[in-house]
């Protein structure tokens, strides 16, 4: 008698640890969904010259690197965006990744660039990473580095 109540107690412990596993799992997918539609905002708004947008998407404190070595704040990422210095003709993701933790995410993906730097045209196969945080704003980008390919 005893050990059926605890193999009951046990089917309904395992039936509980099944679906607050499955919540979990939902609440990561609606989590990386909108840090996707984050990436997918600053890939638009780089192409579109948007300040508006780059202006919440960058967080205040930003490292925005570059293959190159280069590194901008948010300001200098805005400014040379408008200015024409620096200008993403296309961007085209082959694979991405998202890594989530409550109020981080860590994004890596391949990415084909072409556009212009000082009127010089470049057209890259990059890796990048990406770590935003979640905040009052929404997602915000932190930091970025990209490597070539």
């Amino acid at each position: 008698m005893i050990m059926q109540k605890n193999k009951r107690y046990m089917r309904l412990i395992l039936i509980i640890i099944l679906l607050l596993a499955n919540q979990l799992s939902v609440v990561a997918q609606k989590d990386s969904s909108a840090v996707l539609g984050a990436v997918a905002r600053l890939e638009k708004a780089l192409l579109n010259k948007d300040s508006a947008t780059m202006n919440g998407l960058l967080h205040k404190d930003v490292s925005y690197g570059h293959s190159s070595g280069w590194v901008q704040t948010k300001k200098e990422v805005v400014d040379d965006m408008m200015s024409g210095f620096l200008i993403y003709n296309k961007l085209e993701d082959s694979s991405i990744n998202i890594v989530m933790s409550k109020d981080k995410a860590i994004v890596r993906e391949k990415v084909r660039a072409v556009g212009s730097r000082d009127g010089k045209s470049f057209d890259l196969s990059l890796f990048i990473t990406q770590v935003w945080l979640q905040s009052k704003k929404g997602w915000q980008l932190f930091a970025r580095q990209s490597t070539k390919l």
